[in-house]
């Protein structure tokens, strides 16, 4: 049928079929989906010309490190962009089409294969031909990038040296040579060195693509529910959270990003970031009382008996003092996800909010169903869901982590403060709430038609 309209009227084929690939049991329910969308909009009026009142999905170039298991971050998030995902109260389909892969860490990669041959997507060998689809030119309409996980190795420092950047720029040679550029996501933090990431922020600038990505957490289901108003007049703030190596304080830093951004007067950048790790960690609590009420605030609020966080067997702390004055800090602490408390002007008590509940890994629903969410609006309208400069900022302050803690190559529990004027980054927040909210998902397992 649509092959006839197609030779007809000049028509594009809007639902393409390989009849050489797409044969057999596996493919036979995509194929007849296919043909299910051509009829059903034959059936709006019993035109033909009502195809072209169905809009065509983005299609969206998936480039990742590495894809072994369901925890990778490469199996959250493609399956989701493929299968749908939950977002308020309810399973949402996918508006966008996975039609390219790339994976860096292929052979180590089974899981991915296996997902990637089930639904008939090609996994190309280079970068560069999965944005292209094998030709010469850019053939997608959105970038995916999941640098996360994989057998990469970590430095002296810290730094985790996964190939972010490096999948990144042959995304913009492919862009730079083609002339054209689309959306490009890219989760968690851009790099764990920063002149790349300042690279990576100014090209987008540079090349007019809207570009976003950073942590899943400041999108999650919150408690409560609330979202700070924008010009709040927040005097301090910290987040409590898991925060011993750069995976897991970037998620921290992100989630005190998205409310110190909301600040009144808006994101006025970063003035100096210290690490201090150990014992020392306390103290520097002791001597800073405004630190010292917002962690009793959090204490009390999940009735853990006084003393809790000093017990922690790994204590850290992250202090961030930030140009005009105000200052946030990350406390490493367990058993209460990731909570956010602000001092704010005005408010006798402190406002906490607390990320809670995350399910485990093997769910059908689990992690990432929110920047799933994002990427869909991303690719879709093509503007950025929040700021990029968060994304750019939180970098900044991930990569000063584990800087801090280092001079002249030695290492020293209580870091060096560090100034840092190539993080006077401004910029002013005029979102609304990007959190997931409503039910949460149903605790099920994975549907994938083979063993994992």
């Amino acid at each position: 049928m649509s092959k006839n309209i197609k030779a007809a009227s000049n028509i594009p084929d809007l639902f393409p079929i390989n009849e050489a690939i797409e044969t057999g049991p596996v493919f036979s329910r995509r194929k007849m989906l296919k043909i299910a969308g051509v009829a059903g909009a034959m059936t709006l009026t019993g035109k033909a010309t009502d195809i072209l009142a169905a809009p065509a999905r983005p299609r969206i170039a998936c480039l990742v490190s590495y894809w072994a298991f369901t925890r990778s971050h490469a199996d959250w998030i493609i399956c989701k962009l493929m299968d749908g995902y939950w977002w308020d109260s309810a399973h949402t389909p996918s508006r966008v089409e996975v039609v390219s892969v790339f994976i860096h860490q292929l052979e180590q990669s089974e899981l991915g294969q296996k997902v990637c041959k089930a639904k008939n997507i090609p996994i190309f060998k280079t970068v560069g031909e999965a944005v292209t689809l094998g030709g010469k030119d850019l053939a997608v309409d959105g970038v995916v990038i999941v640098g996360e996980h994989g057998n990469y190795p970590v430095d002296l420092k810290g730094h985790w040296l996964l190939p972010r950047w490096w999948i990144y720029n042959q995304v913009i040679r492919v862009f730079e040579q083609s002339k054209r550029s689309v959306p490009v996501f890219n989760d968690k933090h851009l790099s764990y060195n920063w002149d790349e990431a300042k690279w990576m922020f100014d090209k987008s600038r540079e090349l007019n693509f809207p570009l976003s990505g950073g942590s899943s957490i400041p999108s999650y289901f919150r408690k409560p529910e609330i979202e700070l108003e924008i010009d709040t007049p927040i005097k301090n703030s910290i987040v409590v959270g898991v925060a011993h190596d750069e995976g897991a304080i970037f998620h921290c830093i992100d989630f005190l990003q998205c409310f110190a951004e909301r600040r009144k007067g808006g994101e006025t950048g970063v003035k100096s970031i210290q690490s201090i790790r150990g014992p020392e960690t306390w103290k520097w609590v002791q001597r800073h009382p405004w630190a010292e009420r917002l962690l009793e605030s959090v204490r009390k609020s999940f009735d853990f008996r006084p003393g809790y966080f000093q017990e922690n067997k790994r204590p850290g702390l992250l202090v961030i003092e930030y140009n005009d004055g105000t200052q946030g800090a990350i406390i490493s602490g367990l058993e209460v996800g990731w909570t956010y408390a602000g001092e704010i002007e005005g408010k006798e008590d402190p406002t906490i909010v607390s990320i809670l509940g995350m399910p485990g890994p093997f769910s059908q629903y689990h992690a990432a169903n929110d920047l799933v969410h994002w990427i869909n609006e991303l690719m879709v309208t093509k503007k950025e869901p929040y700021n990029a400069e968060r994304l750019l900022l939180s970098t900044g302050i991930t990569n000063q982590f584990n800087e801090s803690n280092w001079d002249n190559g030695r290492y020293s529990e209580v870091g060096r403060r560090i100034e840092t004027p190539f993080l006077n980054i401004r910029y002013r927040s005029t979102r609304g709430p990007r959190f997931i909210r409503g039910e949460r998902p149903p605790n099920r397992p994975y549907i994938r038609g083979f063993d994992q």
